[in-house]
């Protein structure tokens, strides 16, 4: 679907007062930039012609002021970045279905994150913004933004290194499947690797090797593996109808999506190597691809609850 930016008019002002702003913030930015490189410029300059005093002299100033910019531009830069979030994706929600809200300061909690038990490491550095709340007929969804990571410290001849590894990097989304599950199905792909022997490890408690679910569509076999505390539950989720739902929507995504079943939630884990939902500093907002892109992520989304039938009451939440 394209949301269809010339005809509304209330997102059409809006877009036109926030470029004036854009404009500015990128125009400032511009001149940052352009005094930074400056300062480096001269500083190299001045140490090859042997005055490396000078050099420095003649390179700090402009390097300083570029930063000033920076820092003055920075309230305006936030104060434009949310307005856009609460503003146009808000009006695109709405566009979609009135019951749809952005709240771009909130998002997943950590302890949820690991709730879902698709996840091998606790995250030590964890982010979540951007949580879209809303229902889709009956279906109560919301989905986020998370970045959750791990920290590895070794230990080198000058002491120590740290560094950060990805657990996960893209959206988290969640939807009332109205059934009290008795147990716990996961639904995980094949294809990543080393991370696989680390999450059955993790989850080693919950799943034996009894608990791997041989199903009776072999390209859902082929693509997923699939535990389940509750073998006769798990089957019961995983009808031959939603298993070629599950397999179209990893299909349409970009990259493979994983799945738990949980009480009476269904998680989806999309992995995604961008941040959505910010706001463009070069590049303007009139473009209506520049939305767009947005656009199709949050329709995405709604309709995952059409696309997995979730509507369907086969069982009345017990």
């Amino acid at each position: 679907m394209s949301f269809d930016i010339a005809n509304n008019v209330a997102l059409q002002q809006v877009l036109a007062t926030m470029e004036v702003e854009r404009k500015r913030i990128a125009g400032t930015q511009t001149k940052g930039y352009i005094f930074i490189v400056t300062g480096i410029v001269l500083g190299i300059l001045g140490f090859v012609l042997g005055f490396p005093i000078p050099a420095v002299i003649a390179g700090l100033i402009p390097i300083i002021y570029g930063s000033v910019l920076f820092f003055k531009i920075n309230d305006s830069l936030t104060a434009y970045q949310n307005a856009y979030k609460t503003n146009v994706i808000g009006a695109a929600l709405k566009f979609l279905d009135e019951s749809l809200s952005i709240n771009p300061y909130q998002g997943i909690e950590a302890s949820e994150f690991m709730y879902t038990q698709l996840f091998s490491n606790e995250p030590d550095r964890y982010k979540t913004e951007d949580l879209v709340m809303g229902c889709a007929d009956k279906t109560r969804f919301y989905f986020a933004e998370v970045h959750a990571e791990y920290k590895t410290v070794t230990q080198t001849k000058d002491g120590t290194r740290t560094e950060w590894h990805d657990i996960f990097r893209g959206i988290l989304f969640a939807a009332d499947f109205n059934k009290k599950f008795n147990g716990v199905t996961i639904v995980r792909t094949k294809d990543f690797g080393a991370a696989f022997g680390a999450w059955f490890s993790k989850n080693l408690f919950s799943f034996g090797h009894n608990d791997v679910i041989q199903l009776e569509n072999v390209e859902f076999d082929k693509t997923f593996v699939t535990y389940g505390s509750d073998q006769v539950e798990s089957r019961y989720i995983l009808t031959p109808a939603m298993m070629e739902r599950i397999l179209n929507l990893n299909h349409q995504s970009k990259y493979n999506i994983s799945l738990s079943f949980i009480e009476s939630r269904m998680y989806i884990a999309f992995p995604l190597n961008r941040n959505y939902f910010e706001a463009p500093v070069f590049k303007s907002l009139l473009d209506p691809e520049t939305v767009n892109q947005d656009i199709s992520t949050i329709k995405f989304m709604y309709d995952i609850v059409k696309e997995l039938d979730l509507n369907t009451r086969i069982w009345g939440k017990e």
